[in-house]
């Protein structure tokens, strides 16, 4: 019947509504504290993020001395210039010192004055008579000098090559025709070989029988070579320099 209807349907809203107010009431309360609880949060966080900020003393101390030190370029321009020339003045100082010791050192390995004076020696050829041979001292060496005739000089330009161990041709050994400039050492062990002997009349050395003819070209026993030309020069007519 429709009014048992209307008394069921009230009876259901009298027990749903405390429940409703309960639950409402209750998600209110949740809602503020919630807000509360943000509101208090956020002045403490604001103090944490301040108090994590170093102070000014902890920040360490200030150099003064920059400040008081510093050479200021536009006010003290003399100071600046008095630095310029100190450091001119060092750096030329070392370069001097650096070029004295290369030319010191430079010095120490040339050769000395005595030594230069040994290193040639001028020889006057005038009083040699043709045909004859002296011998001269040049560096500690012997030196042979031969004034030879027209009939030697003819007949050392006449030898074939093939005759000869040390292939050199008289015009290559002399300045002059009739003036032969020859070292007094034997090419084989360095003895000093004597003049005007030998089966060629050039010179021959005793040691181990090698015989040189008048240009000084081996031509019988053990030598290898032919005797030394020695650096020479003439620096007058009957006057050599050699070295």
């Amino acid at each position: 019947c429709p009014v048992r209807r209307t008394m069921n349907a009230f009876r259901a809203a009298t027990r749903l509504a405390p429940r409703a107010a309960a639950r409402a009431t209750g998600s209110f309360q949740q809602q503020t504290a919630s807000t509360a609880f943000k509101a208090m949060q956020q002045p403490v966080l604001s103090q944490r993020s301040l108090s994590s900020e170093p102070k000014l003393h902890e920040l360490g101390s200030v150099d003064k001395g920059y400040t008081a030190d510093r050479v200021d370029r536009v006010a003290e321009p003399e100071r600046r210039a008095f630095t310029y020339l100190m450091l001119s003045g060092v750096r030329f100082a070392y370069a001097s010192t650096a070029r004295i010791l290369v030319v010191k050192f430079v010095s120490s390995m040339s050769a000395s004055a005595d030594v230069l004076a040994m290193a040639s020696a001028e020889f006057d050829l005038s009083d040699i008579d043709v045909g004859k041979t002296i011998t001269v001292k040049w560096r500690g060496k012997p030196v042979f000098i031969r004034h030879r005739t027209a009939d030697e000089v003819s007949t050392e330009s006449s030898v074939p090559m093939n005759a000869l161990r040390d292939q050199e041709s008289d015009e290559d050994r002399t300045l002059k025709p009739e003036w032969l400039v020859v070292l007094g050492i034997c090419t084989h062990l360095g003895c000093v070989p004597i003049s005007n002997a030998g089966d060629y009349n050039g010179w021959f050395c005793p040691c181990h029988g090698s015989h040189y003819d008048i240009s000084g070209r081996i031509r019988k026993g053990p030598a290898p070579l032919n005797l030394e030309i020695p650096p020479y020069k003439f620096t007058e007519e009957a006057t050599i320099l050699v070295g």
